[in-house]
Order: C-alpha cells, then structure tokens, then sequence
C-alpha cells in the first residue's frame, strides 16, 4: 500500500526538504503544499523511472555529499585563480573515463557530479554505457585526474547504488 502511495520514499522527501529550503519558511501552507507536491511528483512520475532505486550504505551516500560540496567549493576558489591569473599556463584537456559502474541512475549523478564541480564539464556517454567524456579547465596529468574522479566520484556512487 505504501510503495503505492510513494513509489520513491526518498525521493518524496528530497522534494519536500528541497521545497521547504527554497522557500525558506516553514508555514503551513508551504509545508502542506510542499508534501502535496512531493507525492504528486514521484507518483505521476513513476512510469518514467526504468529501475528501482535501492540505496546501500546511507553513510557512504552522506560522505560522497560532503565531499561533492567541499570540491565545489575548493573548485571555485581555484578556478578563479586560473582565471584571474595568466591564461597561458591552462592546459585545458579531454578525458575519456572508463566506467565500472553501471546503475543509469549512478552514471547519471557522476556526470552530473563532475559537471557541478567547477573546472570540469561531462560532455558525453558512449552508446554502450562504457566511458564518459569529460572536459577539464586545467590537466597536468591525464592519468592521475581520471583516477581521481574514479576514486572520489564513482567508486562511492558504486557502493551506493548498487543492483536492489
């Protein structure tokens, strides 16, 4: 009966928390709408979602959170720098990530993830799912900057998501 109702729980309460932010009160009107619509989303929605979401390892999800927003902001301290300074010394770059993970929703929020990160742009996904393009602002060492967004990124989004 629940799963009826609220096909994706915690998507329901992503949107909820997400309205109540954005509004940035807690009347009740915006309360009672907020849920209203964070079940009414995901509900008529949920014909388009192709899999079940299962998140393992809540923990692990926190910490991938926490270090997105901590490189976001590293990252826009940087690039500012880079901008601000001489232009002569970027070494813009394209990387071509090889993928081991494999839920569409875990590739989905790494490209979006590397996309949010300032000095980095997701620019396309093979059609076989294997590999993502990335374009990079500043790269000294190809090998090192792939294996790093693999290591920080897509490694705790493979925990995470993995097959329900």
């Amino acid at each position: 009966m629940i799963t009826r109702l609220l096909p994706h729980p915690l998507l329901t309460l992503a949107l909820w928390a997400m309205w109540l932010l954005l509004n940035n009160t807690l009347a009740m009107g915006h309360v009672v709408l907020g849920l209203i619509l964070a079940i009414l989303i995901p509900w008529f929605s949920q014909r388009f979602w192709p899999e079940r979401i299962c998140i393992h390892q809540p923990l692990t999800l926190l910490r991938f959170i926490g270090i997105v927003m901590w490189d976001i902001l590293v990252a826009n301290i940087t690039v500012a720098r880079w901008v601000m300074g001489p232009n002569d010394k970027l070494q813009p770059a394209w990387l071509s990530i090889p993928l081991d993970i494999q839920s569409p929703l875990g590739i989905s929020l790494l490209a979006n993830t590397i996309s949010l990160t300032p000095g980095t742009v997701s620019c396309d996904l093979s059609a076989d799912q294997r590999s993502l393009l990335v374009h990079a602002l500043h790269v000294e060492d190809r090998s090192a900057a792939i294996a790093e967004m693999k290591r920080r990124y897509e490694q705790p989004l493979m925990e995470v998501f993995r097959s329900c």
